[in-house]
């Protein structure tokens, strides 16, 4: 139509139109993100075939599965653990050739473990080690004598005060130190920024309950501390320092939904989850009946408590401290299973303190009670 040419917000470009074939935004994303693996060589997926340790996990959905085919009369459709080499550097894997021969123009990956394409990470096992990243993190572990297997330092790393420390900390506590590619790195840390330095951290080793609970009745004043959904690392440590520093002879948290001893928690606790044992349960109010039938006092710390600590006479018997999560306090069933709960006086408008803040309160006026009674 004459004219139009000349009228106001006019598009002068062509309208993009939507991504052409399957996929649209979506396809485009994955876009450089390596090819997506099939479901038998996925971990996580029930379908997985690899030669690999089967992930305790994916053997409970192979099981789910069994179970329900059986009922229906089917075949079940799951992979055949073993069947199929998904390992780094061996037969079939990648970077050789099926007869375990390296590819020309390629070296063969120096680790074990699933393969998991380019940019994408596999859910780790809960046993599997865990990889501390960044330079200053690395450093205070190394000086915090968190527990280390290895040292990974990337090729050509820009070398500062911090990496020589780091790498001469480990060289003196006898720690492996492996220079590997930056993409290789890269690779192993799933594409967190880690500055070019990588920890290895082995699994913690766990208490059973049942004997945290038996080591602390032997004691002249037990003391345990619960964690009821305490999900920051750093504050779980800060409890087990605290716990250590105030006389408790044991921590147990529940083992979903919660914070385990990682090495972030393993740092914060400035080496006090070596002194003290950690536990993990199943069910945490399950396991706090179990301290009361054993002879314990539950008490458990709520903002809006019927007791003030500073008015705790329980404190100088056996005594299970309960600290509740950051945001939410203590659940419905852990408080109405506390035999007390027990509010800290606060002069200010402060609503709450921070959980780990808390416990150290709470442990200090317990400790303080039992001085003074002996």
């Amino acid at each position: 139509m004459a004219g139009n040419s000349q009228r106001r917000g006019r598009r002068t470009t062509s309208k993009a139109g939507a991504p052409k074939g399957s996929g649209g935004k979506n396809r485009d994303s994955l876009a450089g993100r390596g090819r997506t693996l099939p479901a038998d060589e996925r971990p996580w997926h029930k379908g997985y075939s690899g030669t690999e340790k089967l992930p305790q996990r994916t053997a409970w959905k192979q099981e789910k599965e069994r179970r329900a085919a059986a009922e229906e009369g089917r075949a079940p459709k799951i992979g055949k653990p073993g069947s199929k080499d998904t390992t780094w550097g061996k037969g079939g894997g990648r970077g050789t050739t099926a007869t375990g021969k390296p590819v020309r123009g390629r070296q063969p990956a120096a680790r074990g473990g699933p393969r998991v394409a380019p940019g994408r990470k596999s859910n780790p096992a809960k046993d599997a080690p865990e990889l501390l990243v960044g330079r200053n993190p690395v450093l205070e572990a190394l000086r915090a004598h968190v527990p280390a297997t290895a040292l990974y330092t990337a090729q050509g790393i820009d070398v500062d005060d911090r990496v020589k420390e780091t790498v001469r900390t480990a060289a003196d506590r006898g720690i492996a130190i492996l220079e590997i590619s930056r993409a290789e790195l890269d690779r192993m840390t799933g594409g967190v920024l880690h500055q070019g330095v990588g920890l290895q951290v082995p699994p913690f080793a766990y208490e059973p309950f049942e004997d945290l609970v038996a080591a602390a009745l032997e004691q002249p004043a037990p003391l345990l501390v619960a964690l009821d959904g305490v999900t920051d690392p750093r504050n779980l440590g800060a409890v087990i320092r605290s716990a250590a520093a105030f006389g408790a002879q044991g921590v147990f948290v529940p083992e979903r939904r919660a914070a385990g001893i990682t090495a972030t928690a393993w740092r914060t606790s400035a080496g006090a989850a070596a002194r003290i044992p950690v536990a993990q349960v199943t069910n945490l109010t399950r396991s706090l009946k179990a301290c009361r039938d054993a002879g314990f006092m539950l008490v458990g710390l709520d903002a809006d408590g019927d007791t003030d600590l500073y008015d705790l006479e329980a404190a100088v018997g056996p005594l299970v401290v309960v600290v509740g999560s950051e945001g939410r306090g203590l659940s419905r069933l852990v408080g109405q299973t506390c035999d007390l709960t027990v509010s800290i006086p606060m002069v200010s408008e402060v609503e709450s303190l921070n959980a780990s803040v808390a416990a150290a309160v709470t442990l200090a006026e317990v400790a303080r009670r039992r001085a003074a009674e002996g």
